[in-house]
């Protein structure tokens, strides 16, 4: 078994759980701030080891995309950088990248699932439908990465092996963007490659990806974002409230509970909690924003984590001073 990593062990507490105005859990969480030169404004714990920033990458999944030859309108661009909410426009978004390339939902490759969104999800079942990959939140990323092998005439069957020319193009624009090598490589959820980089490369990576230029790459990328945050989530999620509220700010969530963001000034955010507790995620970048003098009307929907009792509100998820 392998060592404990810093990120982890090393975390302070900066959130805790409150119930009846008693401390009932604690969540330790490591952060990573980079000033626009790229030099570090704030370390909470360590910020050097690697994590996997799970679905945090997607945006650096897309931009080796669209590097590689990826020409979507933004709206698909965005979606191409989602955790979505299986939605009826998300799923019409991910059959209109296939439709574009002569492919359909049969060719997705990403694990079958229900939708996020809890309406939507009761309402499938309801239904008597199955789990699809195309309702899966990772659709978006994987007809993105079918697209993009069709436009440079790789196979499409192969195309979630680490060996395929697509993952060896995403290893390396993670590695450029993040300015540092891909640390390990294991399956995600979805059944894709995940690549690990440290929180600072993850920082690094989303500021320079909100600073860029907009007829870069990663301009292009940041600019989808920015132009369709509900593609990037949807409706009642915190990260496209993030970006609805937040001039110039581009942010992914990733499983295990990771937040990156870039800011619009080229200021790179990413943080980690170390024991995977999404409720903690974002009460605790709220903070951080509050702290970093960022003005964002979100900040009411990061921080609404009641402690239920009952069924009603008894106590709440609660940011740690520091």
């Amino acid at each position: 078994m392998s060592a404990l990593p810093p990120v982890l062990t090393e975390a302070p507490v900066l959130a805790r759980v409150v119930r009846g105005g008693f401390t009932e859990s604690v969540h330790r969480a490591s952060v990573c701030v980079l000033a626009p030169d790229g030099s570090v404004e704030l370390a909470l714990g360590d910020i050097t080891s690697p994590i996997f920033p799970r679905s945090s990458n997607k945006p650096m999944q897309a931009l080796a995309m669209v590097r590689a030859g990826l020409d979507l309108p933004d709206h698909l661009l965005a979606l191409g950088c989602a955790s979505h909410s299986g939605l009826p426009y998300h799923l019409q978004g991910v059959d209109e990248i296939l439709a574009g390339v002569g492919l359909t939902r049969a060719d997705l490759q990403n694990t079958p699932d229900y939708p996020v969104d809890p309406v939507e999800h009761d309402r499938v079942i309801a239904a008597g439908l199955a789990k699809s990959s195309a309702m899966q939140n990772c659709s978006g990323k994987h007809a993105a990465m079918l697209a993009t092998c069709h436009a440079n005439g790789w196979p499409t069957a192969t195309y979630l092996q680490m060996s395929h020319p697509l993952q060896s193009a995403i290893a390396a624009t993670m590695a450029d963007l993040c300015a540092e090598p891909v640390a390990a490589i294991a399956v995600d959820g979805c059944g894709a490659p995940v690549m690990a980089v440290s929180l600072t490369g993850l920082a690094r990576a989303f500021g320079a990806l909100a600073a860029a230029d907009a007829t870069t790459p990663e301009g292009r990328v940041a600019h989808a974002m920015r132009a369709f945050p509900q593609y990037v989530g949807g409706e009642g999620r915190d990260v496209t409230a993030l970006m609805l509220g937040t001039p110039g700010a581009i942010a992914k969530d990733g499983a295990e509970a990771v937040y990156a963001v870039g800011l619009a000034d080229g200021r790179g955010i990413a943080l980690k909690v170390a024991d995977g507790g999404q409720r903690a995620r974002p009460v605790i970048l709220a903070e951080l924003l509050a702290r970093l003098g960022v003005e964002t009307n979100a900040d009411a929907e990061l921080r609404d984590a009641p402690v239920l009792g009952h069924g009603v509100p008894v106590g709440a998820v609660e940011a740690v001073p520091w």
